[in-house]
């Protein structure tokens, strides 16, 4: 087989990636995924920069291979949390929510590798040019906040790859190997899962949340919140709540006040399932059991080995 860009460029045994979700992401699933061969990432969005501090250390211990973490550029703390990344020589960080040209030269200087996360050709350019390793790539399907175009996974990624050559990492949709094998053909490197990682045993999300993504349906995500950063949310009475008050008009003060603070931990990581915010993707329909991230890995992988024999096989 080719050698793989991203595969290379990271020292992993497969181009599957692990995205830093909030509230899902911890050492225990970073260190699971990237025991199985592909990078584990810890999610700092959702950490004190002590806390995070702790999952570095505790994933250090708990694995040898590569991992990273997944910094906001939002993040309020975004001086102590790159001062611990540097203090802890983690030597993977992917950047997200924000301009990469701040921290990307700085991180680098440090010896990192550097992905910044996009959703349009126009940010994929300013990543580019700020000097950034590989890209992200992540469509309207994605759970979590996403890029205003709703552009979806099969449309972004062939738009990146026309203007830009670095590494490129599919997300958005994506939950198994034969998706996997879409993206490539598209021109993707590799992938990135995030609900899919979600439903795992080592999720750090709350077990009332992967339980209501494992029996949620089709039309159970919608991207909302358009106003002030557009997030895709499982239908609950929160997300209720949002669509009455964007239907009359509020304000962003408004539906910031009705957002107020903890939504997402309230939802996501104690199990709120009536007024927590509950970001998923939409391949969550598909997703029916809870399973070791190990065995994630491994799956999507050899389904894309059989997807792609399949696929040569076509005359």
């Amino acid at each position: 087989m080719k050698e793989n860009r991203i595969s290379t460029l990271f020292n992993i045994k497969y181009p599957i990636i692990q995205a830093g979700m909030i509230w899902c992401s911890g050492w225990e699933l970073a260190s699971a995924v990237s025991n199985a061969g592909g990078l584990g990432i810890i999610g700092a969005g959702s950490m004190y920069p002590e806390v995070l501090r702790e999952h570095i250390q505790k994933c250090k211990a708990a694995t040898k291979k590569p991992f990273g973490v997944n910094v906001p550029l939002l993040y309020p703390d975004i001086d102590k949390v790159m001062e611990i990344i540097v203090q802890e020589e983690v030597k993977v960080v992917f950047t997200s929510a924000g301009n990469p040209s701040i921290w990307t030269g700085f991180l680098k200087q440090k010896g990192c590798t550097v992905v910044h996360v996009i959703a349009n050709t126009k940010f994929a350019k300013k990543a580019e040019e700020a000097g950034v390793d590989a890209l992200v790539a992540e469509g309207f399907e994605a759970g979590g906040h996403n890029g205003r175009e709703e552009t979806t996974t099969l449309v972004l990624i062939p738009l990146i790859r026309k203007i830009s050559n670095l590494p490129l990492i599919a997300a958005g949709g994506i939950a198994s190997g034969r998706s996997m094998l879409a993206c490539m053909a598209l021109g993707a490197d590799a992938v990135q899962m995030g609900t899919r990682f979600v439903a795992s045993i080592e999720s750090s999300g709350h077990a009332s949340f992967k339980e209501r993504v494992i029996n949620s349906s089709e039309g159970d995500t919608v991207l909302t919140l358009k106003q002030l950063t557009p997030v895709r949310l499982i239908r609950n009475k929160f997300y209720s709540e949002i669509e009455a008050a964007e239907i009359r008009g509020a304000s962003k003060e408004e539906l910031k006040e009705l957002l107020g603070r903890a939504r997402a931990k309230k939802g996501m990581f104690e199990g709120d399932m009536i007024e927590g915010e509950l970001e998923i993707g939409q391949v969550s329909a598909s997703i029916k059991e809870v399973k070791p991230a190990g065995e994630i890995v491994l799956d999507v992988w050899n389904e894309f080995l059989e997807a792609k024999e399949e696929i040569c096989k076509l005359k």
